[in-house]
């Protein structure tokens, strides 16, 4: 099973080498069959210009740049549209997301055959590092919401850390996110629909370079807007968007 790994990247040029090389060296060290799939989102630093360096060291890297429209949810839009594995998880470039819990998603996913695989920071065996304040009381808050409004037993829905296969996101388009709330958009539209998912423990640690992307004052109307969407479809989409369920064939002794 070939796992893809989409990564959008804005001005990270301080960050993505040490971002890929780990995650490169970490897939190989497991004969994990790979592509690292950056989008390069239209990047005003030498974002471009590391990435072709790295591209001489990790053979299985691949990148292109988006010229626009641009944002997070275009990005990794971009590069969901184009993966060529049988699975795709997003990781961020800033070293926010550990390698080692990828392993561990790929192999809960081969494991159980789950139509998708969610991370959670907030369980058992879960952590974060350096997590501000504000930007964990308003993660909290949000989380609590989305169980309420949509009913999912999952607490960390806008972890954008998240492995799918490949079926999954064919089921789940079109994507309507421009931005950030694109995180919440994807494992929605996945239990909505019907999807099934496995959660594990997963860390989180604070960008060492550079500044987070996310701006939280910009972003409550836009994840309410996904929010109310998946509430509609789930209570008055009448199943139309269901996963089509695969007919069991049994051979008949004669």
């Amino acid at each position: 099973m070939k796992l893809s790994v989409v990564i959008p990247a804005y001005n990270e040029q301080d960050s993505i080498s040490e971002t890929l090389l780990s995650l490169y060296k970490t897939l190989a060290r497991e004969g994990i069959e790979h592509e690292i799939f950056v989008t390069n989102d239209n990047s005003k630093d030498n974002t471009l210009q590391v990435l072709q360096q790295l591209s001489l060291q990790i053979p299985t890297l691949h990148y292109e740049t988006n010229l626009g429209p641009n944002g997070f949810g275009y990005a990794v839009r971009y590069g969901l549209e184009r993966f060529s594995g049988d699975c795709v998880a997003v990781m961020m470039a800033d070293m926010s997301d550990d390698p080692e819990d990828l392993v561990r998603y790929y192999y809960k996913m081969r494991e159980t055959d789950a139509d998708a695989v969610f991370g959670s920071r907030w369980i058992k065996g879960g952590k974060v590092i350096d997590y501000p304040a504000l930007k964990k009381t308003i993660n909290r808050v949000a989380n609590l919401i989305i169980r309420m409004m949509i009913g999912i037993k999952y607490n960390d829905t806008t972890n954008a850390f998240k492995l799918y296969k490949r079926e999954t996101i064919e089921g789940i388009k079109p994507f309507l996110s421009p931005h950030f709330n694109l995180t919440v958009e994807l494992p929605l539209k996945a239990y909505v629909r019907g999807y099934s998912f496995e959660i594990i423990p997963n860390s989180w640690t604070n960008r060492k370079y550079g500044e987070s992307k996310l701006k939280i004052k910009e972003m409550g109307s836009r994840y309410f807007f996904i929010l109310l969407y998946c509430m509609i479809e789930k209570f008055f989409s009448r199943g139309d968007f269901m996963k089509k369920k695969t007919a069991k064939t049994t051979s008949v002794s004669r």
